[in-house]
């Protein structure tokens, strides 16, 4: 990896690593996201403790660090790195900012599932096939009403999506797609064993989980 390189991974994660929803709910409602609900500082866990614009702002910002993320990843590396190219750039600078919502150094590394972020990262690097997912994400949940799942469904056919409608994917861009989709999946162990057991919250259930 050149040197050059590195100022787009530091960029790139600390760009993703800023904790959007845990600033606002302390910002405007003088609380603790980690402290309320299921304790996640993602856009699901700040919508279900009462903060509907908060959660929708929430939301819209992580797909919007995600996308700047990449968006600026790409324009640094046509400038630092002009030998390798820019899709490779952006790709590696969407893994960064995914891995820096997930683990943010700001907050001991324990971040959000990177749902909202790794979609903004791959509306700049697999537009078509991000937009797939949300469609995947807006029918599984309007029939089952559960957050998670449908996150967890969209995710693993995001990559399967990549694969045959992103031609200009090298093999290092699909292993990021790859990547980025079994963290998200993994970031939703406890949701998936929830699932299993039938006590997973349905979203507009009273009690958040």
């Amino acid at each position: 990896m050149p040197l050059a390189s590195l100022y787009i991974v530091a960029g790139a994660y600390l760009l993703g690593s800023i904790p959007i929803g845990y600033l606002l709910v302390r910002i405007f409602r003088r609380q603790d996201i980690r402290s309320v609900g299921s304790g996640n500082i993602g856009a699901t866990n700040v919508l279900r403790s009462g903060g509907k614009a908060l959660g929708a702002a929430t939301f819209v910002l992580d797909v919007l660090k995600g996308a700047a993320a990449v968006y600026l990843g790409g324009l640094l590396g046509a400038v630092l790195v002009p030998s390798v190219p820019v899709h490779g750039m952006q790709a590696l600078a969407a893994l960064c900012a995914v891995l820096g919502h997930v683990f943010p150094v700001w907050l001991r590394f324990r971040g959000g599932k990177g749902v909202a972020t790794g979609f903004g990262v791959f509306l700049v690097v697999a537009p078509v096939a991000a937009l797939v997912a949300i469609a995947i994400f807006a029918v599984i949940f309007a029939f089952t009403r559960y957050v998670s799942l449908s996150s967890i469904v969209a995710t693993i056919c995001f990559p399967i999506v990549a694969w045959f409608t992103a031609r200009r994917h090298s093999a290092f861009v699909f292993a990021v797609e790859l990547a980025v989709a079994l963290l998200i999946i993994a970031k939703h162990h406890q949701n998936i064993g929830r699932l299993l057991s039938g006590t997973e919250h349905r979203f507009g259930a009273g009690k958040p989980a």
